[in-house]
């Protein structure tokens, strides 16, 4: 259920949000934005949120609210 959820938002939000908060990801966790992507749109992926730490965390909780996509 959070990677058709993680995919319906990242494609709501505009690109530079998209952009920004996969790079967070990738950063954090050492991959690739590609890898970051996949990972969070396919599969058994957990809520946006648990990839996410800090002000990029906080960032993203805000967009959801704004887009009324929470999960």
């Amino acid at each position: 259920m959070s990677a058709s959820r993680n995919k319906e938002f990242l494609s709501a939000i505009d690109s530079d949000a998209k952009d920004a908060i996969i790079e967070a990801i990738a950063a954090h966790n050492g991959i690739t934005a590609v890898e970051a992507y996949s990972e969070v749109t396919t599969g058994e992926a957990e809520h946006l949120l648990e990839y996410l730490v800090g002000a990029p965390r906080a960032a993203a909780s805000v967009l959801m609210q704004r887009y009324e996509i929470r999960q």
